[in-house]
């Protein structure tokens, strides 16, 4: 039965550690688009990944490159200018959970690795292989030695050609990761993911909107020019593709706020209190401190921790 969306991206985020592990045994410095080209090669795309989004993106690339930074955030991946390095912790990760719903429970909930868990050496005669075409090959390079690309080639090319697009725009994020996020509750952090999840997710089967604001009386506090106004940045949430849910953490002072969902930086479409279009405010006793609203657009739930 073919793979979800949802578990080939953990897959791939396993494969990512996996290539960079065999990097480090040999010596070879990679750059993203290389890591990237070789766990798209490794994990082929399915038919709904493959989909070409606008810019010739293949929609499971773009859903890899934004959730490496689950991989940056668990302190398992670093990426800097010169390129992608994983850390000790990221290559006892490779060895500590060596399957694809023990990672997906240890990335999501931040489980610890083992104390007992040694960092992998190359196995005695390690030379490493590659999947994807050659970087030239995957840029477009014109040489008559270039063999016929399979399937799977061609995916690594077109993520080879992308990878530096991609990195911009999610840079952002990325650094917004190192700068700290909101911690996890306890019960958040005991829960692990249930490996029944990847029977039926997906990722991006409902259609998302181009932006969506948390537009209300506190927005002031986010750093926006004036409140219940959805067409600043400062309002957006951020998207997670793994958890198709829209997502916005701030420190906000106690006191009693109000706010609504505003669709694409306008009131045209937006959502109040139990989801309801155009509906009352939303409405938040806030104690003080870190504050999450998470927003599900197939259900238009709208929640608070």
């Amino acid at each position: 039965m073919a793979k979800s969306t949802a578990e080939n991206t953990f897959l791939r985020l396993k494969t990512v550690l996996d290539v960079l592990t065999e990097g480090v045994w040999s010596g070879d410095a990679l750059n993203a688009g290389q890591v990237l080209a070789e766990a798209t090669a490794r994990v082929p795309f399915n038919e709904h990944e493959a989909e070409l989004l606008s810019g010739g993106i293949p929609r499971g690339h773009k859903t890899l490159t934004s959730a490496t930074a689950k991989l940056v955030k668990a302190g398992w991946l670093v990426k800097g200018r010169s390129g992608w390095t994983i850390t000790d912790e990221g290559m006892r990760a490779t060895v500590a959970f060596p399957d694809a719903v023990s990672f997906a429970s240890a990335l999501d909930a931040g489980t610890p690795i083992p104390a007992d868990v040694q960092v992998p050496t190359a196995p005695e005669g390690f030379v490493r292989k590659t999947t994807a075409v050659p970087e030239t090959a995957a840029a477009g390079t014109d040489t008559k030695k270039t063999t016929k690309k399979t399937p799977a080639k061609k995916a690594a090319a077109a993520v080879g050609k992308a990878a530096k697009v991609l990195e911009d725009a999610v840079e952002p994020v990325v650094k917004a990761v190192r700068k700290g996020k909101a911690p996890a509750t306890t019960e958040e952090a005991a829960a692990p993911a249930a490996p029944e999840a990847f029977e039926d997710a997906d990722v991006e089967t409902h259609p998302q909107p181009e932006a969506v604001a948390v537009a209300g009386d506190f927005n002031t506090f986010l750093g926006a020019p004036e409140n219940w106004a959805p067409q600043y940045d400062e309002a957006q949430m951020e998207f997670d593709f793994l958890d198709q849910i829209w997502k916005k953490s701030a420190e906000l002072p106690a006191g009693f706020y109000t706010f609504k969902i505003a669709i694409n930086r306008s009131w045209d479409e937006n959502y109040g209190a139990f989801g309801a279009f155009d509906g009352p405010n939303h409405e938040l006793h806030h104690a003080g401190g870190t504050v999450t609203i998470r927003y599900n657009h197939s259900t238009r739930d709208i929640t608070i921790n």
